[in-house]
């Protein structure tokens, strides 16, 4: 079917949620896709981080492939290697907890506040600090913690029992606590809402704060985690360790899984029947996770997200100082973001148009978070046709 046949579909029958750009995409390969056309694009934003190792990585794809012939389902009362396996890889890669597995990353955010709150209902705490233009996700609870309006507009009442706060304000942070606090939850990088990184003192402080007061860290490392920041969770860089994490999104290499990791003495507070998800830690799924830790440690992915996160970040520097629309880059690895002084709908518009998908957050933030394995001539490819872009809109 062609792309126009495809639209008339979805008018009819997809509920309109999301604004689509009128392309039909067919297939794709690495930092590549293509539409029905034979329209190439270059995908440095991975579609919102998920495409870790590009599209269709041969690893994830054997894994996929092998498991499918075995068992794609098994409900969890029963025991399978993969699901074992990944939690193995996500502890001793983290910080030696154990892990509920579920299908994204809003409900990863999910389980951890639920066992927050199941922690600490025995001391009559249920209250949860989050921070200004934060983004946990998109079911009820998780878009109460998010503390952005806009993405709460149209569903009061909202689920009691979250406190809002400047991020990076340690002192607002203190000031919040009372006798009803039981955690602390926060982006370690925001991605919603704009790359905005932690600061060192600031997540150091909060570690602290948490350990004073009995109150619980948690920390979501949905988009910012998995090797994006050249380390495997983005909290390693802080010196610090979280009591709850949740992951998700580049987790398994393009197919939906999440999950939520917890300090052991924390996760025994989910006892059987307090919390489940059907199809959380399938066998397909899983596989594919296994398949992602091992191809970067097999290809040493974490030395290249560094070396060609400081080469795009320089890059964009270079490019700041040639078009004053770029007010600020930042970034840590591959997680960049390039704050302009205007909305970058159109720039993004545009790259799109000319072969490249990037994305606008916050209405004036351009994320650059393509595939861990990105090659140099993939970013010089990209940062030619956003220089392109912006020249020809005399930005």
């Amino acid at each position: 079917m062609n792309t126009k046949e495809i639209i008339e579909i979805y008018n009819r029958y997809v509920i309109p949620n999301y604004t689509r750009n009128p392309i039909l995409l067919t297939k794709g390969h690495g930092v590549d896709v293509w539409d029905a056309e034979g329209k190439r694009y270059l995908d440095l934003f991975s579609g919102w981080a998920v495409s870790l190792l590009g599209h269709c990585n041969s690893s994830v794809v054997k894994a996929i492939q092998t498991q499918a012939s075995k068992l794609i389902h098994a409900p969890n009362i029963y025991y399978t290697e993969p699901q074992g396996l990944l939690a193995k890889y996500i502890s001793e890669k983290s910080f030696g907890g154990q892990c509920f597995f579920c299908n994204s990353g809003a409900e990863a955010n999910e389980a951890a506040i639920k066992l927050a709150r199941i922690h600490s209902s025995s001391t009559g705490r249920y209250k949860i600090i989050t921070f200004s233009d934060s983004f946990h996700g998109r079911t009820i609870a998780t878009v109460s913690a998010t503390a952005q309006p806009k993405y709460q507009k149209g569903f009061a009442p909202l689920v009691e029992g979250f406190t809002y706060v400047p991020f990076n304000d340690l002192d607002a942070l203190k000031k919040a606590v009372d006798d009803k606090t039981c955690a602390i939850m926060l982006e370690t990088i925001q991605g919603e809402g704009g790359i905005n990184i932690a600061n060192k003192d600031f997540l150091q402080g909060v570690r602290k704060l948490c350990d004073e007061k009995g109150l619980l860290l948690i920390l979501d490392e949905v988009q910012c985690g998995m090797g994006r920041t050249g380390k495997y969770f983005a909290y390693q860089h802080y010196d610090i360790e979280p009591d709850i994490m949740a992951l998700a999104k580049s987790l398994g290499g393009g197919i939906s899984i999440g999950a939520m990791t917890a300090k052991k003495e924390i996760a025994k507070s989910l006892v059987p029947g307090s919390h489940a998800s059907t199809f959380g830690g399938n066998p397909l799924a899983c596989s594919a996770g296994v398949a992602v830790f091992e191809t970067i440690e097999k290809e040493n992915l974490l030395e290249n997200v560094k070396k060609m996160g400081s080469y795009s970040i320089d890059q964009l520097k270079l490019l700041q100082k040639a078009h004053k629309v770029i007010k600020e880059v930042r970034g840590v690895g591959l997680m960049i973001g390039t704050e302009l002084n205007v909305n970058g709908t159109e720039i993004i518009k545009n790259c799109i148009q000319a072969g490249l998908f990037l994305n606008c957050t916050h209405e004036t933030v351009i994320r650059f978070m393509p595939p861990l394995n990105v090659k140099k001539e993939n970013i010089d490819e990209g940062l030619t046709i956003l220089k392109t872009v912006l020249f020809n809109l005399n930005l």
